[in-house]
């Protein structure tokens, strides 16, 4: 069992929704990721997204694209993302980590090599954006070697269909994308998803967690009564924007901002359980 997947059997057997913050490596200065990723954890995060900056982004916002800029001035690499992991690691060997990102960095360093030092970093998940299954079939080969999880989008334009054909391949859980459009942007319709995770959940027992435009307490908790994990991904990057000059205070900021969606999602448990 990866360590997904044991994550969120742990949280199941709690009546707990797994919350998932995003945040790009390498943002605003490469020193200050692996103590927010620290922080994450601390303030109740279950599994870490970790962005791969990438000079074009197409399929975020604003708010990720400068995000990706920050790091790129500062000449973050895959490699060094991989390093923060592994640095990571050295502290905390059980709280997930998924790479999310575009195939370009991925495909360059080259696929066997890539899930190789994946695997020794410590990583867990892999979700490139901007390849589907069908195109991504060597990459997911070489992360099957050594158990890491291979995860894919599902967009509300999603046919049934395309829903059955993407489980049928995903591993540790599945991202639904709540909102049509990039990252940041658009409101969050509930019922909407409602609808669509009870659809998706036809085809696959995976896990479902949802993201974009979770944007405050009141709408983490509105999803988590529906999913099975929360990701919150611009909220949090702009925090870490307001205080691209003040990067020392930035864990704690983040943090805080994060625990405040733990606690939204816990009440919403407990009145749930």
């Amino acid at each position: 069992m990866s360590r997904i997947s044991e994550c969120f059997a742990n949280l199941k057997a709690d009546g707990q929704t797994a919350l998932i913050p995003y945040v790009t490596a390498g943002d605003p200065e490469p020193w200050v990721t692996v103590p927010l990723l620290h922080a994450l954890v601390d303030a109740g995060a279950d599994i870490i997204e970790l962005g791969v900056p990438f000079s074009d982004p197409m399929s975020d916002g604003p708010v990720i694209q400068k995000a990706c800029e920050r790091a790129l001035k500062n000449d973050v690499t895959l490699q060094h993302v991989l390093d923060m992991v592994r640095q990571f690691r050295d502290k905390n060997k059980t709280t997930p980590i998924v790479l999310m990102g575009y195939d370009n960095p991925i495909e360059a360093m080259g696929y066997a090599v890539f899930a190789e030092k994946a695997a020794e970093a410590g990583v867990d998940g892999v979700l490139t954006v901007d390849s589907p299954p069908e195109e991504s079939s060597v990459l997911r080969q070489e992360l099957d070697k050594y158990e890491i999880d291979s995860i894919y989008l599902v967009a509300p334009t999603t046919s049934a269909e395309r829903m059955q054909r993407i489980a049928s391949f995903a591993k540790g859980f599945i991202y639904y994308v709540s909102i049509k459009g990039v990252t940041g942007t658009a409101a969050l319709d509930v019922s909407e998803v409602r609808g669509k995770l009870a659809q998706l959940r036809q085809y696959t027992d995976l896990p479902l967690g949802v993201g974009f435009g979770i944007r405050d307490g009141q709408s983490a908790a509105a999803v988590s009564e529906i999913a099975d994990a929360v990701v919150i991904g611009s909220t949090l990057v702009r925090c870490i924007e307001e205080h691209e000059k003040r990067p020392e205070a930035l864990p704690a900021a983040v943090a805080g901002l994060l625990a405040e969606m733990r606690h939204a999602i816990n009440a919403r448990d407990l009145a749930s359980a």
